[in-house]
């Protein structure tokens, strides 16, 4: 019996989950990513330190490919015809008998956002991050503002934690170097409570951190713009920076506008729980075999819902669950929303934050030293088991 055909956008968490447990079911996987690389997105907040270098971070596609059995096609998706299973590329056209989207998401636009870089944006800007960071470090000193953004339309697209994360780690290299005291460090957002999603306790103690390390805050103003030496609030406010790092909120992919998708308001796809897309066309999404997983969807659950890999990696496991289920004829199906919660390690450089949050509430527990060592094991688990290195945990 001849494989049947999926077709993968996207070489991220969940594209690459996706693609590994397609091929597990015995599914004929074709991967189509803009990038030759996996990139461990949690682990880069040490290049800007010098504590990881880029290549760390970074898992050629083409090693996965092998060890897994699927198609790598390196090109950039420009349309999506989901009604025909169907897409246009820079260098050519696919078509399939699955699509599963994994393509991310679009980042938010700021007026002069070519004056920040961001740890969350294209990969090498966590390189030209640390450039900048050692540029003030020779200079003997100077102000760095580091932020996130937040998206009213869609709050469950913000990554907050990336950017708590990386200033902790400067706060601490800073340390280590001896002149932590020649540097104004700010942390700023335009919500009255950044990573109020994480619980009344983990914001408490958030506080604690900030007064402990002498990190200045800037909250609660909307973000007007950003210039070369500062950040404009609403109120015509300056904080002033001589170096910015800022994470934009994410909205909709840019290439699903030249497509026939339903998008909620952010831009982002339609999905049920089954992650299969919500097509205007009827009532029926399964006649399709189309399914959107990870930062391109429209995520749904409680208000402090946050996007993360391990959600993008439950949905990519469930989809080939499903996928498996529909050409066998079976009606079992996998949902993701039971699946919704917060879970990371909130590194700091010299030690880390074990942070949680359900429907119960939410907690942080920090774990001085060792919590910066289960992290960096993470990341070391998280390469040596995706290329079958090691035995991977079920689950992770």
């Amino acid at each position: 019996m001849e494989m049947k055909s999926v077709l993968v956008l996207g070489g991220g968490f969940a594209g690459l989950e996706a693609a590994i447990f397609l091929r597990k079911k015995g599914f004929k996987v074709t991967m189509i990513s803009n990038r030759d690389y996996f990139y461990i997105y949690p682990t880069s907040i040490w290049i800007p330190t010098g504590e990881a270098e880029f290549e760390d971070i970074c898992v050629p596609l083409k090693e996965l490919s092998d060890v897994h059995g699927f198609e790598l096609i390196v090109d950039e998706v420009k349309e999506i015809y989901s009604k025909e299973r169907r897409v246009v590329c820079a260098n050519g056209e696919y078509g399939c008998e699955y699509l599963v989207i994994a393509i991310g998401s679009g980042k938010m636009k700021h007026e002069g956002s070519e004056h920040f870089l961001s740890i969350c944006g294209e990969p090498k800007e966590a390189i030209k991050i640390k450039e900048r960071i050692d540029e003030l470090i020779k200079k003997g000193g100077g102000k760095i503002a580091m932020g996130f953004g937040g998206n009213p339309k869609d709050p469950s697209n913000v990554r907050g934690g990336p950017a708590f994360e990386v200033l902790f780690n400067v706060h601490n290299h800073l340390k280590k170097l001896g002149i932590r005291d020649k540097f104004e460090l700010t942390f700023f957002a335009p919500m009255e409570k950044p990573g109020a999603r994480l619980g009344e306790q983990a914001l408490k103690m958030m506080d604690i951190f900030f007064k402990r390390l002498d990190i200045k805050r800037h909250f609660g103003k909307k973000i007007k713009r950003f210039e070369s030496d500062g950040i404009i609030f609403e109120d015509d406010s300056k904080l002033e920076s001589d170096f910015t790092m800022f994470i934009p909120a994410g909205n909709g992919h840019p290439v699903f506008k030249n497509s026939d998708l339903p998008l909620n308001e952010a831009g982002l796809i339609k999905i049920n729980d089954y992650c299969e897309v919500i097509h205007d066309y009827d009532e029926s999404p399964e006649f399709y075999n189309v399914f959107a997983i990870g930062d391109s969807v429209a995520l749904d659950g409680p208000d402090w819902r946050a996007k993360q890999g391990h959600v993008a990696e439950v949905m990519a496991r469930n989809v080939a669950f499903n996928i498996d289920a529909i050409s066998k004829g079976s009606e079992e199906r996998k949902g993701y929303m039971s699946h919704i919660n917060i879970l990371c390690v909130m590194d700091s450089g010299d030690g880390a934050a074990f942070v949680y949050r359900n429907d119960k509430g939410g907690k942080m527990i920090p774990m001085p030293v060792v919590g910066h060592w289960i992290k960096k094991a993470w990341g070391w688990y998280c390469r040596n088991s995706k290329l079958e290195k090691i035995p991977r945990i079920p689950g992770l």
